[in-house]
């Protein structure tokens, strides 16, 4: 056989569509890093894009995803310093950045998040078991995350890969623990709402006693002043009247002894009769004699 140009072709065409169809040639995208694998040993890393070639029947490819992946144990129960239980929902993010150490350890990034899932929940369990229930809630919280992420990082390397950001991404009460909680919460409030009645009560006294006590003062003044006007006004109504019986005496008496009929026989309906004589025709005229 001539290797002629034409022969040349077609062998190297049949040599290209062998090598495809058992899958020599193989593609790693932008979102993945590969490591070639011969006889399950690893014999090349692959971190960047393009089309590369393995040995058909002897070396494999495995893939491994090259962006941020997350991680998300399995929530799980603890127990704080005060005994008291809680339900913790933690994650965290990482990325491969060493992909052979990563195969090595664990394979597959299922086995991964398996076993660094069970290292966090281990590590936030040991961390937030030396504290109470109060601290977790209140502003040493900050410091309680940063002493679970230096015992999370510390294993990252180990792995062969970065971890971006660890959290607690949820606190829950066991149902105990929140029914405790509610019992003791309602209590207090009860307690501030007794407390905050009995002072409103007290103080209610105090100024109704207050009220009573400047009402008997007000009224006491106002008899007091009442009792010296009218006192004032019956001197200067006897003063009047001293005055005018001194211009009158004959009169007045006339005008008192009015008055004590007026006062004697009221809204009655007697009648009075005036019998003619020296005073009555001083004071009313002469009264003729109709008989």
């Amino acid at each position: 056989m001539k290797f002629t140009p034409r022969n040349i072709i077609i062998i190297l065409l049949l040599f290209i569509g062998f090598l495809t169809f058992t899958g020599a040639f193989f593609i790693v995208n932008e979102t993945k890093q590969a490591i070639v694998l011969q006889f399950g040993d690893p014999r090349k890393v692959i971190t960047k894009p393009g089309l590369q070639f393995k040995i058909p029947f002897i070396q494999d490819v495995v893939f491994l995803d090259s962006r941020l992946l997350n991680l998300d144990p399995q929530p799980e129960e603890m127990i704080l310093s005060d005994q008291k239980r809680i339900i913790v929902d933690s994650f965290a993010r990482y990325r491969i950045v060493n992909p052979l150490k990563f195969f090595q350890t664990v394979r597959n990034e299922a086995t991964f998040s398996d076993r660094f899932g069970r290292i966090i929940n281990a590590s936030v369990r040991g961390v937030i078991a030396q504290y109470s229930l109060t601290s977790l809630l209140s502003d040493e919280r900050v410091n309680i995350m940063n002493e679970i992420q230096n015992q999370i990082l510390s294993n990252e390397e180990s792995f062969g890969v970065e971890i971006i950001d660890i959290r607690i991404g949820r606190t829950d009460l066991t149902e105990q623990v929140s029914n405790n909680v509610y019992q003791r919460m309602r209590s207090e409030r009860e307690k501030e709402a007794n407390l905050l009645r009995a002072e409103g009560e007290e103080l209610s006294k105090e100024i109704t006693a207050s009220a009573d006590r400047q009402q008997t003062v007000i009224i006491a003044e106002a008899e007091r002043t009442s009792s010296i006007l009218r006192g004032e006004g019956d001197a200067m109504k006897n003063k009047i009247l001293a005055d005018a019986y001194s211009l009158d005496e004959e009169f007045f008496d006339f005008l008192r002894t009015m008055q004590a009929c007026r006062e004697t026989f009221g809204d009655t309906e007697m009648s009075m009769v005036i019998v003619p004589g020296e005073v009555c025709e001083k004071f009313f005229g002469e009264i003729e004699d109709n008989n």
